[in-house]
C-alpha cells in the first residue's frame, strides 16, 4: 500500500512539474514576444554581451523545453535545443517585422547553445538528485 500511495505521489509531483514547465515556457515565449517589440529592446546588450544574454536566456527556455517533455536521457536534451530553437526562431522572425532590429543566425546559434546549456543543467540536477537519494 505505502508504494502504491508513494508512486502515486511522485506521478502527480512530477505532472505539476510538467505542467509548471509548460507554464514556464509559454510565457517566456509571450515575455520575449512582447518585450522584444518595445522601443527599449533595440540595443540592450551590446554586443558581444548580446550572445551571452541569449544563452542564459535560452537556457531557462531549454530547461523548461525539457522538462516539459517529461523524457529523459538523450530525449530530454532534444527537448531542451528543439524548445529552444523554436521559440528563438520565433523570436528571431519576429524582430524581422521590427524597426530597429534584425534577424541574426548567431543569435539562433546562441539560443542553441542555450538550450545544450539547459540541457547540461538538468542533467546534472538529475545526476545530484541520484547521488544524494543514495547516501
Amino acid at each position: 500500500m505505502l508504494n502504491t500511495t508513494t508512486a502515486s505521489a511522485r506521478d502527480n509531483f512530477q505532472r505539476s512539474i510538467r505542467i509548471l514547465a509548460g507554464l514556464a515556457l509559454a510565457l517566456s515565449a509571450a515575455v520575449l514576444y512582447v518585450a522584444g517589440a518595445q522601443p527599449v529592446a533595440v540595443g540592450l546588450f551590446p554586443a558581444p554581451w548580446d550572445k551571452l544574454a541569449h544563452l542564459l536566456t535560452f537556457a531557462v527556455v531549454g530547461a523548461a523545453a525539457g522538462l516539459a517533455g517529461g523524457m529523459r536521457g538523450w530525449r530530454m536534451a532534444l527537448c531542451c535545443i528543439a524548445g529552444a530553437l523554436l521559440v528563438g526562431g520565433m523570436d528571431e522572425v519576429h524582430q524581422m517585422f521590427l524597426p530597429g532590429r534584425s534577424a541574426s543566425w548567431y543569435d539562433l546559434a546562441a539560443d542553441a547553445a542555450g538550450g545544450l546549456l539547459g540541457a547540461a543543467a538538468l542533467a546534472v540536477l538529475h545526476t545530484l538528485k541520484h547521488r544524494f537519494k543514495h547516501h
